[in-house]
């Protein structure tokens, strides 16, 4: 370009080219100068553009490089992140059956329990109100012996009731003569009116105890031992009771209990005729309050 424009020049002159030319040449001479320092410059700027894209293009890459590795190493955390999931799912899920199984079968449990409680529950209540059914029974039944047995207290015949019975004690006195069995006419009237009270009563249990001092008994006749006359007496008391046909037999119970069970002190005159007695203990029928017991069982 520049022997071009010499090259113009120097034809020119040599042409004896004027003077306005030649300041035209110049002055183009000038304009393409600057033309090209201004497109050197344009160039300069394009090749400092181009490496700072390049630049720009490189730092690019290497992100989208680290991006990338970024992403799978992500999709592989999340990967792993969701097999961990679904196995705790399913672990929790058979878990979560094997509670609401085991849930089930205790409330199942629980309620049988509950049932068995209520029903446990409802029997004390029935066997509390059985009980207390039997002691305002005795009672009442204390306060009818008591009445009309009334005449012979005091004559050898008491009444009480002690360890959920009532025992009525009545001394040989008014029943026998000294070493017989047979019953005196007073204390048969005494077991008739006690039969009376007795009847009304039928699930009442009767054991009649015969009982003697610890003098021995001198064999005569029947009689052997304190024994043998302890047990007589009391069967002589039953078959003065069954004389009454609304007492049932299989209530009654005779037993000699000879000298063993004394109430008195064998030493003077006044305990031994206290032991010498016949005592009827009644007691309540336990079999309604048995079968509700062995229910429980």
């Amino acid at each position: 370009m520049r022997y071009l424009i010499l090259y113009i020049i120097y034809f020119s002159f040599s042409s004896c080219v004027s003077t306005k030319v030649f300041n035209d040449l110049e002055e183009r001479y000038s304009e393409m100068k600057i033309e090209r320092n201004n497109l050197k410059s344009s160039k300069d700027s394009i090749q400092d553009s181009f490496i700072n894209l390049n630049e720009k293009w490189n730092e690019t890459k290497s992100y989208l490089a680290r991006s990338r590795d970024s992403v799978y190493i992500g999709l592989n955390q999340i990967k792993i992140l969701q097999d961990d999931f679904d196995l705790l799912k399913n672990n929790s899920d058979l878990k979560i059956a094997e509670n609401i199984a085991k849930n089930n079968s205790l409330l199942k449990e629980i309620a049988l329990k509950k049932a068995k409680l209520q029903s446990r529950s409802e029997r004390v209540n029935e066997l509390e109100k059985m009980i207390q059914e039997q002691k305002e029974s005795l009672n009442n039944l204390k306060e009818s012996l008591s009445n009309a047995l009334l005449n012979y207290e005091g004559k050898g015949l008491t009444v009480e009731k002690r360890n959920g019975k009532i025992y009525i004690s009545m001394e040989n006195k008014l029943l026998f003569k000294s070493g017989k069995w047979d019953i005196e006419s007073q204390g048969k009237l005494a077991l008739i009116q006690l039969s009376k009270v007795l009847e009304l009563n039928p699930n009442i249990s009767i054991l009649i105890e015969g009982h003697t001092d610890n003098i021995p008994f001198t064999s005569r006749g029947d009689i052997e031992s304190n024994w043998d006359l302890s047990t007589k007496r009391a069967t002589a008391v039953v078959k003065i009771l069954l004389e009454n046909n609304q007492i049932l037999p299989q209530n009654l119970t005779a037993a000699g209990r000879s000298e063993f069970l004394p109430i008195a002190p064998n030493s003077s005159a006044k305990g031994r005729a206290s032991n010498r007695r016949i005592e009827v203990i009644l007691s309540p029928s336990l079999e309604e309050i048995t079968k509700l017991l062995e229910k429980n069982n």
